[in-house]
């Protein structure tokens, strides 16, 4: 698995805890701070992570409100949380960060729902990112 894989599943990881905690996204990243400063050696994957992270609390009203367009009679709050999340971080990626290729976003985006959301979620995600990828010119 790639750095930069496990860096999205850390970012997953704390903006899923945040959810389900129903505490702060800032909150959730300094939990997994205090908890990479014992995992040096996860040096790499932490940076991204917290890249992605801080990307989507920096655009997040602007994402929520994409992810809001293309779903298509979804509400945020009536999608599964994993859901949510994967698309958080997928808009960050397509829009917000050209050093990830949109169709590499997607496609971690997508594989990650196959193995940790609904039979639904791939295709879901992969829909609605695929559709922002293609309106960004």
């Amino acid at each position: 698995m790639s750095a930069r894989t496990k860096a999205r599943k850390r970012a997953l990881d704390v903006l899923y805890a945040a959810d389900v905690r129903q505490i702060s996204i800032n909150e959730s990243l300094a939990t997994e701070a205090i908890r990479a400063l014992s995992e040096p050696d996860r040096e790499a994957s932490w940076l991204y992570c917290r890249e992605i992270v801080d990307g989507v609390v920096d655009h997040g009203d602007e994402i929520d409100e994409l992810i809001e367009t293309y779903s298509q009679g979804w509400t945020l709050q009536r999608m599964p949380i994993i859901d949510r999340a994967l698309l958080r971080m997928g808009i960050w990626e397509v829009l917000f960060n050209d050093s990830v290729p949109d169709g590499v976003a997607i496609n971690e985006a997508v594989e990650a729902a196959k193995l940790l959301s609904t039979d639904d979620s791939g295709g879901f995600i992969n829909g609605i990112l695929a559709k922002i990828s293609q309106s960004k010119g």
